[in-house]
């Protein structure tokens, strides 16, 4: 009998790290699929449902659970009804969930709640904000854990997890990073419309904790970049309680030095990496990927606040003017080692290591405080 793997996916950005395991999983000969919600229907964040369907051989269910401005407690409860009334139909024999999104916790409870086997990517991590809540809840309720580090992994069994079920296979989307994106940068720069050579990245999404502060902190971090005089290629926020104030301040911006693209496809996005002079803002690529592709990045206010450290990083509050512009005027357009804190390209291959070991099919549902020692 071919097992049925479900993956999960709410976001592009989870999109980029589920799908090297997908496709290794459906190479393997399982039965991949993927429910696919959340900001991937919104036609404002580039409608990237159109980058799931793309996939060969998994099946892909489409499941629209918010309007714009929805809180996220009503995202939750429609992604609960929703997902539950998908399930009950299909009845995976695995469902994958990433993260900290409201959606993974939805379908991550939905798991638990009809005993179907779980597993939860890069659980175990710190951020500080209501993200790193909905990132602990998903590790208790999901019965497998597939961490990037071995630092998350001792926080996942500090939540009560047994070693047993804590799997250390790295950050997905390093896989891709790894190897080259078949892509150009001329490539990118056709099909984006960027219409500059030399460029920073800029991620910065709100924090849900700081709502009420969000337009003040987007126009102090890009007032200072655009101080600068320098070029930058800015990825829209996600669609988090504050992103219209974001959105306000970035629209004011001269846009023949800020290129504004609401989603990009993984491999332009690697490749755009790739030749980055620097990242900029509190995406996690700044603290994950940046440093795997020696890329230095500044991380910007309180939403990866201590979730990462490497040689490439350096630390500001999105008003702090004057460090902003030190880190531009001293960091841009260096490179440094690769840093392999996350990881250093193989998460597929152990995870599907972890899926053709029969033992971990027989594991039991029901789930059991591990008490650390």
């Amino acid at each position: 009998m071919t097992r049925s793997i479900l993956f999960v996916t709410g976001t592009r950005a989870d999109f980029g790290k589920l799908e090297p395991l997908a496709v290794a999983a459906r190479d393997a000969g399982f039965n991949v699929s993927f429910f696919v919600t959340g900001m991937h229907m919104l036609a404002r964040y580039g409608l990237t449902k159109l980058e799931v369907q793309r996939m060969a051989g998994v099946s892909v269910h489409e499941f629209l659970n918010q309007r714009p401005g929805d809180p996220q407690d009503l995202v939750l409860a429609k992604t609960v009804i929703g997902f539950s009334d998908f399930i009950t139909e299909t009845r995976p024999d695995l469902i994958i969930t990433h993260g900290d999104r409201v959606e993974a916790l939805a379908c991550t409870l939905v798991a638990a709640t009809n005993y179907i086997r779980s597993g939860h990517v890069e659980g175990g991590e710190v951020s500080g904000t209501i993200d790193e809540i909905f990132r602990h809840c998903n590790t208790k309720l999901a019965t497998t854990h597939f961490v990037s580090s071995a630092a998350a992994a001792r926080r996942v069994m500090a939540l009560g997890e047994p070693a047993d079920a804590v799997h250390v296979i790295g950050s997905p989307e390093l896989d891709f990073h790894s190897r080259s994106s078949g892509v150009t940068m001329a490539d990118v720069r056709a099909r984006y419309g960027i219409g500059f050579a030399d460029y920073g990245i800029c991620v910065f999404h709100p924090v849900t904790s700081e709502q009420s502060s969000m337009g003040a902190q987007a126009r102090g971090l890009y007032d200072a970049l655009s101080a600068s005089g320098r070029n930058f290629v800015l990825i829209a926020p996600n669609n988090d309680p504050g992103s219209e104030d974001i959105f306000n301040v970035i629209n004011s911006l001269p846009k023949d030095r800020f290129r504004l693209i609401p989603s990009m496809r993984f491999a332009h996005f690697s490749e755009l990496m790739k030749n980055a002079a620097c990242m900029i803002g509190n995406s996690s690529a700044g603290v994950r990927e940046a440093p795997f592709l020696g890329v230095p990045s500044l991380d910007v206010g309180t939403r990866q606040h201590n979730r990462a450290a490497a040689p490439s990083i350096r630390f500001a509050d999105a008003g702090d003017g004057p460090a902003i512009a030190a880190f531009l005027a001293g960091e841009w357009g260096k490179t440094y080692p690769r840093h392999e804190g996350f990881g250093s390209g193989s998460a597929a291959e152990r995870f599907v290591a972890v899926l053709k070991d029969e033992c971990f099919w027989l594991r039991g549902l029901q789930k059991a405080f591990s008490d650390l020692g």
